[in-house]
């Protein structure tokens, strides 16, 4: 078995940063058995798809985290509040709560492609 990484790219570590310690510490105690739960595909996970790109959509509590797969675990693109989801959702205005609505919002996806390139 090989190791299992969760990579954080800048964006997603200042979100994390940007947290109290004990829900960081509580986002990444999640993460302990998300090796397991990714290949069973739970249906805890929402999926978003563009272009032949997808994206993993994970629920901890009031926290939605965005990650790919990666050959050695994953890369965690995003970490957004429920509120900070609701308000995007509000001014791109699209109904709250769809993946498939922001799956297919191209917005989302340039939310998704700054945390990438940021630095």
């Amino acid at each position: 078995m090989h190791p299992f990484q969760i990579i954080f790219n800048p964006t997603s570590a200042a979100e994390l940063s940007k947290l109290p310690k004990d829900l960081q510490l509580q986002i990444l105690g999640e993460f302990r058995g998300l090796p397991e739960e990714l290949r069973r595909e739970e249906e805890i996970f929402g999926h978003l798809a563009r272009e032949g790109r997808t994206l993993t959509r994970y629920r901890l509590g009031d926290y939605r985290v965005y990650f790919e797969r990666h050959p050695l675990g994953v890369v965690v693109h995003r970490i957004l509040s429920r509120n900070t989801l609701k308000d995007f959702l509000y001014r791109s205005s699209l109904p709250t709560g769809e993946d498939q609505q922001l799956q297919d919002n191209p917005r989302f996806w340039d939310l998704i492609e700054a945390a990438k390139s940021a630095r």
